[in-house]
Formats: C-alpha cells, structure tokens, sequence
C-alpha cells in the first residue's frame, strides 16, 4: 500500500551514508560511556563521603540533570555555551560534552548503589589492615562494586547508544542522520527510517543479550 522500495538499500549507500554516522554514534557511546563513569563514580564517592559541601553539591546536579531531558540538555549547551565563551563549539564536540555530563548524573547513581551493595565488613576489613580510604574505595570497595553493577552499566550504555539519535537536534551527523540524509536523497525517508529502525533493534537486542549473558555469569560466581 505504501509502494515501499527497499531496493536502493546497497552497500554504495551504506558506505556513503550510514557507515559516517554509525562511526560517530559508536564513538559518542564509548566515550560517554567512559567519561561518565568516571565522572559518575567521582560524584557517587562525593554523595558518600558524609562530608555536606561534597554531597549537597553533587546531588544537586545529580537530581536537576535527572530531571530535564537529554535534548533540552544538548540544545542549551549548543546554543548557550558559545555565547559565553564566544565562539562555537561544533556539534560533534557539543555532543560529546553534553553526553558525558548527562551521563554522568545516571552512572552516578548506578555506582553509588553498587558502592553501597558491598557489605561494611568490607570496608572494616580494610580498614583493620591499616588501608586509607583512597586505597581501600581503589582496592576492595571499587572493584566489588564494578562487578555487581556491569549488568546495569552496560544496560545504560544501551541506552546510551539509542539516546544518540538525539544528536540530529543540533546537527551532528550520527546514525540517524545517515539514513535520513540516504532518505533525503533517494527520496524514499520512509523506507530509511523503517530501515533505522531495523538496524536500532538489531544492535540494541544483540547489546541486550550480552548483557543477559554477563549477568548470569555474574549471578553463579555470587
């Protein structure tokens, strides 16, 4: 009914079109991923340090970033920042910010809970042996922790990966805008966007099932 033609779909298209955009969504998911749980581990070990000018200051940007949308992010810092420091950014750069402190507020939370999971016998073991905080958070606590919530973190990163399709907002040239632009210029967007579709699902689902697999691993050595 819809007279779809899928036909054009080629590998000179894919090469032409997609493989640019699908490079810059998994390079904007690695390093997100990457920036955000470090940054997200440094607010969790400030939420727990039971020290108020390190706590109230990180759970504040914690809950307001958990609280706007991830587009509304990208647009203001695209369009407010280079009014502040007077020039632009680009959309690639303003993008790997943006992601990587958004992130970092959901990763923040995800290792506070995986921080809080080890049980304090832990952390007294460490202690009686004379181990500083530094060393026993680097050694025992962290490590643990990390272990307990791969599952979730991937699983973040999953959705980190679909939530790139945002990036078209500002301009950036990710995987959805590959197949829009094919779309654009075959003149056939409908069969793209099913095909987007298709290609989000499949790697997502794949994604999903690796996850499904560590996790198990991870439930029999517990």
């Amino acid at each position: 009914m819809l007279n779809l033609d899928f036909s054009i779909f080629t590998w000179s298209l894919v090469q032409n079109f997609i493989v640019k955009g699908f490079v810059f969504s998994l390079t904007l998911t690695a390093i997100a991923t990457l920036g955000g749980v470090f940054f997200g581990t440094l607010l969790a070990l400030m939420r727990l340090s039971g020290q108020k000018w390190l706590d109230m200051p990180a759970a504040f940007y914690v809950n307001v970033m958990r609280s706007v949308p991830l587009v509304m992010v990208i647009l203001w810092f695209f369009l407010l920042v280079p009014l502040i420091i007077g020039r632009p950014l680009g959309a690639e750069y303003s993008a790997i910010i943006t992601f990587i402190a958004f992130e970092a507020a959901y990763f923040s939370e995800i290792m506070r809970a995986g921080i809080q999971s080890i049980p304090r016998g832990q952390v007294f073991a460490g202690q009686a042996l004379g181990m500083t905080y530094k060393q026993n958070m680097t050694l025992v606590i962290l490590p643990q922790a990390f272990r307990n919530m791969l599952p979730v973190l991937l699983t973040q990163t999953i959705i980190l990966f679909q939530d790139t399709s945002l990036v078209y907002a500002i301009g950036a040239y990710d995987l959805l805008k590959g197949f829009e632009t094919a779309g654009k210029n075959f003149g056939r967007p409908i069969e793209m966007y099913l095909l987007a579709a298709v290609v989000y699902f499949i790697i997502s689902f794949s994604l999903s099932s690796v996850v499904k697999r560590i996790h198990r691993k991870i439930a029999i050595i517990r």
